[in-house]
């Protein structure tokens, strides 16, 4: 949906009221649930001092209290996940119609190099419910065989360069054409200011959520696995060796990047987020695993 300036800040706004209406329903609930926990605490001391359960029935319904309480509070949040998702789409829609538009803001290289961590950083976390398994795009899942990335999104696209050698940089979607399977894609660098038109083979979307290593660990690459990963500091990915995993939601992958200027052919461990680990492309844009 196309927003006016107007209408974009009066979206946002109507959410962001919504949001801090379910931050406090948030912590109210949270309160009802300590306070039904305590409950719980003070009965089992009590069943242990007496060595007997006595009124059995309390106890379960303390019990049942405090799942209502976790499931309630679980719907609040996941209310207010849509919230801030919602906000994060808005505010990408307007930024595509800016560059549309034409007044698409220079990005000096130090400010695009924070701007690409933040991206990471706030990719939004899948949270699944229980058996529940993380859906393609999330960490190391791979896209469906249908998918067709969005203009805005973010990829990692194969082109070529000045002197016809073929990189993966990182790129911004800017249209699809159905008809001819192809992309057309912007050069997230802004020294380049570069254009390409590309086939699908040779646009790979980037993670759209992280992956939670603590409950979700299959949708990471596993250890020695080899990938592509965006170098520090640069917009290019290169191939590189997972060394290690993330421990948490909010931790990064340690890589190993080839490097024949090292005795062990291989860089000295650098960290790179989850949103820029892909999996291994040839320079044909075929995958391997």
């Amino acid at each position: 949906m196309a927003y006016s300036a107007d209408q974009a800040a009066f979206q946002v706004q109507e959410r962001l009221k919504a949001l801090y209406r379910l931050v406090h329903d948030i912590h109210d609930e949270r309160q009802q649930s300590e306070h039904n926990l305590n409950s719980i605490e003070k009965a089992h001391e009590k069943i242990s001092a007496e060595e007997r359960v006595s009124p059995q029935y309390q106890l379960k319904n303390l019990y049942t209290a405090a799942v209502a309480d976790a499931e309630r509070e679980e719907d609040l949040i996941r209310k207010a996940l849509t919230k801030v998702n919602e906000i994060r789409a808005i505010r990408n829609e307007r930024r595509i119609q800016a560059r549309n538009a034409g007044n698409k803001e220079t990005i000096r290289r130090g400010a695009l190099m924070k701007m690409l961590l933040s991206s990471a950083q706030t990719l939004p976390l899948w949270v699944g419910k229980p058996g529940e398994k993380a859906p393609p795009l999330c960490g190391a899942i791979p896209m469906e065989a249908s998918y067709i990335a969005k203009p805005g999104d973010m990829v990692a696209a194969l082109v070529k360069g000045a002197e016809e050698e073929e990189n993966w940089i990182l790129a911004e979607v800017v249209s699809y054409n159905g008809a001819t399977g192809r992309y057309e894609v912007d050069d997230i660098d802004e020294e380049q200011k570069d254009r390409h038109v590309l086939s699908r083979r040779r646009v790979m979307p980037l993670p759209l959520m992280r992956a939670n290593p603590e409950t979700d660990h299959t949708a990471l690459f596993p250890k020695n696995s080899v990938v592509m990963a965006l170098y520090p500091q640069t917009t290019c990915f290169y191939k590189a060796l997972v060394n290690a995993l993330p421990s948490s939601a909010t931790e990064e992958y340690e890589v190993l990047f080839d490097d024949p200027s090292y005795a062990e052919g291989y860089s000295p461990p650098l960290p790179v987020a989850q949103r820029y680990v892909l999996a291994i492309r040839d320079r044909k844009g075929h995958s391997h695993s």
